[in-house]
């Protein structure tokens, strides 16, 4: 059984966490900065009305007159106004340093993704890696926008608040402070079970997400095969367990409150109490008092913000851990210039490779493909001819052996693929994606100054333009979603034709015509055939009439080399070859010339 911890993406501890984040704070410098110390004068406008209410009193108990009381109300309403104003540009400037720092990481997460091997994928699922880049990326935004600018401004305010207590009376200040160990002990008791909730409930939405791409994907086969209450029940467990944990959290969230209401009755308790004392001692006065009990009140508000907010934080830190584990992965190789071959012949030495702790699936293969010549991979299904594809393109780093392409080792010294090599090996698999946007745009991905005419002669060449000129805007229609939605056979005729605009040495085609269905696979192979016409080509033949146009057919085994051969040589020597062949013709050997219009 698979290990569901061990086949999901890494998620970062929380020390590495903040190092990221922080060192984002920084990179942001000016924007970071001016957003504090923004937030900061904000905070300070808004001890201006207790410390001048605390005045007052003591101004009217001295019997002071209209004008003196009018003074300290426009002081209070200007103050007021300037904390408005700051407040509201505070929180602006924290929410665009946030954007910034999580747009940056975003990105870093997404350049990993794209450049995650196709095995990684396949091993720790797909749904993983879109719940990170979509909720987790939510949960984050979320924050940054609507709950960072409140807990910054928050934190500044108690810190504030805190000191203006001590500057009335550090007495006074001391009996705040008595509610700051049962803060710290609501905290001590909340913190140490909230947060692994918070980390599951991330995992969880994964793996609801899992359950519902892979059911939704394999739609056809669920119906198929009546499985639909079983992928049901799946998505119902696992939404279940979503939904029990964050039950869990609230109830646990809602105990902190408790703990946190007597903290503030204790504290407010306090200050009374000792401002009592002092007052009738003659070692304060009464409006320092007053002064000194809206300074602890005023905190009630930030101190509620951190509570009501903390779960949000809990999460987003949460989410944005995952988001780092992700950005950690090592980056692609760095370009080292263009790297020019000698040849364009393909060197296989020795290769051997399996994945992760699996079986071999390739074993030592040796393998020369001359350049310009056109090789075909055949073989049962499981012989490892994709694995080869794979390792031959540079998406796989073989576990022994080496690949060559001209005399340079096509896998780089830290990951599979070259740097130097880019653009010089193509691979077009069965699964193609058409980009939603213009044509012209989707081709232009293999070449950006790609002209028009150039386009035009791509699609000609695959056989493709008929249709594409019998689209509303030609060349220039919108495909993909929103727009045109190419066949399968279109969709590999787009692929082809990005093949002969990008041009490269090499041309790996993995099943490029398996998705065309008998009525269209003649037409594909032809379009296949002319797209990599004078390059040297390595096809993993689904169909074995690609097999008997190329040059040079080679046996798979069991990872292993068992013939290789033209078609005529290894049908007149029998073997697993001629059998392959005598099942696909459903017979003796034909002697038609499957090859006929191919050239």
């Amino acid at each position: 059984m698979t290990d569901p911890v061990r086949d999901r993406l890494p998620t970062a501890t929380g020390g590495r966490t903040w190092a990221v984040l922080s060192g984002q704070l920084r990179r942001a410098g000016a924007l970071s900065g001016s957003a504090l110390v923004t937030v900061l004068a904000a905070s300070a406008s808004g001890l201006v009305a207790p410390w001048v209410l605390g005045v007052m009193v003591d101004d009217i108990r001295a019997g002071a007159g209209t004008g003196q009381v009018v003074r300290s109300v426009v002081l209070i309403v200007l103050a007021a106004t300037v904390g408005a104003v700051l407040t509201g540009l505070g929180a602006a400037l924290v929410a665009r340093t946030g954007e910034t720092v999580l747009a940056r990481l975003r990105e870093r997460v997404l350049d990993r993704a794209l450049h995650l091997p196709g095995p990684t994928l396949d091993r720790t699922g797909t749904g993983d890696l879109l719940a990170r880049v979509g909720d987790d990326v939510s949960v984050v935004t979320r924050v940054i926008t609507d709950t960072a600018p409140v807990l910054v401004s928050a934190l500044l305010t108690v810190g504030l608040t805190v000191a203006g207590l001590f500057a009335l009376d550090w007495r006074l200040g001391l009996a705040g402070l008595t509610a700051v160990p049962m803060y710290l002990l609501a905290l001590r008791w909340y913190l140490p079970r909230s947060g692994p909730y918070y980390a599951r409930e991330r995992v969880v939405t994964g793996e609801r997400s899992q359950a519902m791409i892979g059911a939704l994907r394999g739609a056809a086969t669920v119906r198929a095969y009546r499985l639909e209450a079983a992928h049901l029940t799946a998505i119902e467990q696992r939404s279940a367990a979503s939904r029990d944990l964050s039950v869990s959290v609230l109830r646990m969230f809602t105990r902190f409150g408790s703990r946190l209401n007597r903290a503030e009755c204790v504290g407010l308790t306090s200050v009374l109490v000792v401002g009592f004392l002092l007052v009738r001692a003659d070692l304060v006065t009464v409006g320092a008092t007053t002064a000194a009990a809206l300074y602890f009140h005023r905190l009630f508000n930030p101190l509620g913000a951190l509570v009501a907010e903390f779960d949000q934080v809990q999460q987003a830190g949460a989410s944005l851990a995952r988001l780092v584990g992700v950005a950690d992965l090592p980056p692609a190789p760095a370009a080292t210039g263009p790297v020019v071959p000698a040849d364009t012949g393909i060197e296989i030495d020795g290769v051997s490779h399996r994945y992760d702790d699996g079986p071999l699936v390739l074993r030592d293969v040796t393998l020369r493909v001359e350049p310009g010549q056109r090789v075909a991979l055949v073989g049962a299904s499981g012989a490892g001819k994709s694995t080869l594809a794979g390792v031959v393109a540079g998406l796989l780093r073989p576990t022994a052996g080496t690949v060559r392409l001209g005399g340079v080792p096509v896998a780089g010294p830290d990951r599979a693929g070259h740097p130097g090599l880019a653009g010089r090996i193509a691979l077009i698999s069965q699964d193609v994606h058409v980009f939603a946007g213009p044509l012209t745009e989707d081709l232009r991905l293999a070449r950006a100054d790609a002209t028009t005419d150039e386009i035009t002669g791509a699609l000609a060449t695959v056989g493709a333009l008929g249709w594409v000129r019998a689209l509303p805007d030609g060349v220039d229609s919108v495909v993909g979603e929103g727009g045109h939605q190419p066949t399968a056979a279109q969709a590999q005729q787009l692929a082809l034709a990005r093949l002969v605009l990008g041009d490269p040495d090499v041309a790996i085609l993995d099943e490029a015509t398996a998705e065309a269905g008998s009525a269209g696979a003649r037409d594909l192979e032809r379009a296949a055939f002319a797209a990599t016409a004078g390059r040297t080509t390595l096809i993993v033949a689904h169909r074995l009439t690609q097999a008997r146009q190329a040059d040079r057919i080679v046996v798979l085994d069991a990872g292993r080399v068992v013939a290789s051969g033209a078609h005529d040589e290894l049908i007149a020597a029998g073997g697993d070859y001629r059998r392959l062949w005598d099942s696909w013709t459903g017979g003796p050997t034909s002697t038609v010339d499957l090859t006929e219009n191919l050239v």
